[in-house]
């Protein structure tokens, strides 16, 4: 029996690398911006 879950999807990984790509990138931004466009990528 195939178990479908939207974390198979190919559409849920590529979402999931993004955001991790994103937390890596705002990470090395200036901390007096983490309330500005930080938080807004995030």
């Amino acid at each position: 029996m195939i178990q479908l879950s939207h974390k198979n999807m190919d559409v849920w990984k590529s979402a999931i690398e993004l955001s991790a790509d994103i937390y890596k990138l705002t990470d090395s931004f200036p901390k007096h911006e983490l309330y500005g466009p930080t938080s807004q990528l995030r």
